[in-house]
């Protein structure tokens, strides 16, 4: 068995212990700790969902805004005719060559 397969198989072992004593603690098989279950799943979940919807909203809050789009036009015309003098060849006169001589 590979590394991987045996990893898969112990997280499926937990996964599914875990879901057999959630069943067990959520439907009364030891009593008096149903309420308390469902209060804390209820409590994660709302956890986590809150906090993904804190984390976006820090993340919008911290970021910088983009520059407007006419700032953004203005440069790339200001950089249009630099780009274009890069791809002009330069012209560079040439000098005949005359043949060599055969004596």
């Amino acid at each position: 068995m590979a590394k991987d397969q045996a990893i898969g198989a112990v997280v499926l072992v937990v996964c599914l212990a875990g879901i057999l004593i959630y069943g067990c603690l959520v439907f009364e098989l030891l009593p008096g700790w149903s309420l308390l279950i469902l209060k804390l799943t209820g409590f994660v979940a709302i956890l986590g969902i809150l906090g993904i919807g804190a984390w976006i909203g820090w993340t919008m809050a911290t970021t910088p805004p983009p520059k407007p789009i006419e700032e953004l036009e203005k440069e790339i015309e200001a950089e249009e005719p630099k780009e274009e003098e890069k791809k002009e060849p330069a012209v560079t006169e040439q000098k005949e060559t005359e043949p060599p001589k055969k004596e």
